[in-house]
């Protein structure tokens, strides 16, 4: 299979070897022909399209509404979806194995540069395209954030008086963060409360168990995506951020620059279509009512007018 970033490389060869074909008056086919336009889009001359996502139900929620509106202009797609973490997945984009990618601007920013600066939703898309590699760039980012976000039971908020992160300095009991593995070295991590906001933590790996964790009381302090129900669904009270310790992180389409100006006219009207708040219902339709991935998104794009 040739990912679309192959198409300028075979297109040249093809027509190289065409040439010489018809010179020495051969009445057969390119004999590449077959092997380059397998996957390809007869309307738009792209190769097959590979979609990825997340191991994130709702990351795979964007990258199927991705699929299928790209599907619906013509395109071929191949679905890689719940590949794993940005150290699994990252390469493979990098590599041209996948081409479009949902991602979070902010997340995605520290990623590629630790140190930076950028805070708000404007600056952050902007330092990010100056931060890819060559190769890859984004669309447009959508009004729809799922950024990191530091949560306590509301039990422990009223007791302690907590509406900001820095609130948390003033609790005199041992706090525990509680988050996926990975969160324990990154810039918002443990070192960056200390950092920014003067507060020790202790770390607990909790990953998926992360929301049950806190509900027990095992861990005080829970990392939280902003569009997860269960913040809503526990009465969990998301502590305000004045200091920029989290990056804004709107969804964004991370893409194969090779074929971003092709594919911009489908994917920026849905990243400008979907809000915060229909992420977190579209959620809502995952976790509770248990829907597939791929009827939450042919009910959303059906329901926004992408379908007919």
């Amino acid at each position: 299979m040739f990912t679309a970033r192959n198409k300028g490389r075979l297109a040249i060869g093809a027509v190289v070897v065409g040439a010489a074909l018809a010179l020495a008056g051969c009445a057969s086919g390119d004999p590449l022909s077959s092997g380059s336009t397998s996957g390809t889009d007869s309307s738009s001359g792209t190769d097959t399209i590979v979609v990825g996502s997340q191991a994130y139900y709702s990351n795979e929620i964007i990258a199927e509404i991705y699929a299928q509106a790209l599907e619906n202009a013509g395109y071929t797609v191949e679905r890689n979806f719940q590949i794993g973490q940005r150290d699994a997945y990252l390469p493979a984009l990098e590599d041209g194995e996948v081409d479009v990618f949902p991602e979070y601007t902010g997340n995605l920013l520290q990623y590629y540069d630790a140190e930076t600066t950028a805070t708000t939703s404007d600056d952050v898309y902007a330092a990010l395209k100056d931060a890819l590699p060559e190769g890859l760039t984004v669309l447009d980012q959508s009004p729809a954030t799922d950024q990191d976000s530091y949560n306590v039971t509301s039990a422990f908020a009223d007791k302690y008086k907590l509406t900001t992160i820095g609130d948390l300095k003033n609790v005199d009991v041992p706090l525990t963060l509680g988050g996926n593995a990975e969160l324990e070295t990154r810039p918002y991590g443990p070192q960056g409360l200390l950092s920014t906001y003067g507060v020790t933590v202790g770390f607990n790996a909790t990953g998926d168990t992360t929301v049950d964790a806190l509900v027990a009381g095992t861990i005080q302090v829970a990392n939280v995506y902003s569009a997860d129900p269960s913040i809503s669904a526990n009465d969990f009270v998301t502590l305000e951020d004045p200091e920029g310790l989290f990056l804004a992180s709107n969804v964004v389409p991370l893409v194969n620059a090779d074929i971003a100006d092709e594919i911009a006219d489908v994917l920026n009207p849905i990243d400008a279509a979907l809000t915060a708040k229909g992420l977190a219902a579209l959620n809502v339709k995952s976790t509770v009512d248990q829907e597939s991935s791929d009827q939450i998104a042919t009910d959303w794009l059906t329901e926004n007018g992408f379908l007919k």
